[in-house]
């Protein structure tokens, strides 16, 4: 066996954290990075992106992150996050969403119109909840950039 299958951090990289030079495993997790940084209390930590995209959050939680030598982060304040609800984007400033709340965003009549269900599953979510099925009267599901809601009627209740 390799040292690398003993070893979960094979390896430290050089990144930046608030403009500040850091060593980190890679790969580490959302925690560490908050850690290692001192983010504050109620900021968000984000990944520098080139060009014109969005800073992407990173979770302070038990998510793995793989690092890239020389990266940057930047902590700021907490902004909303990117959904895909049946394809189109919708920002959600949020860290929950209901069953409701999906299908209000993907049929914006649906509050008039509770008689008509609606199947909704998800993906990509965080790591206590990366997929499942919301049915009406179901707990909120936490949400996390990028994760994607698949909405279908299912006819009359």
């Amino acid at each position: 066996m390799s040292n690398e299958a003993h070893n979960p951090h094979p390896h430290e990289v050089r990144i930046h954290i608030d403009q500040e030079p850091h060593k980190s495993p890679n790969p580490t997790t959302g925690e560490a990075l908050y850690r290692l940084g001192h983010v504050k209390a109620g900021l968000k930590l984000y990944r520098e992106v080139k060009g014109d995209h969005e800073d992407r959050a990173i979770e302070n939680g038990p998510e793995i992150v793989h690092l890239k030598e020389d990266e940057h982060f930047h902590s700021g304040e907490p902004r909303g996050v990117t959904i895909i609800v049946e394809g189109t984007p919708h920002e959600w400033n949020k860290p929950e969403i209901s069953y409701v709340e999906v299908v209000t965003l993907f049929d914006p009549t649906f509050p008039q119109h509770p008689e008509t269900t609606y199947s909704v599953k998800y993906r990509k979510g965080p790591s206590r909840n990366p997929e499942g099925i919301m049915a009406p009267g179901s707990k909120p599901v936490k949400v996390k950039e990028g994760m994607t809601f698949n909405v279908s009627p299912t006819g009359q209740s």
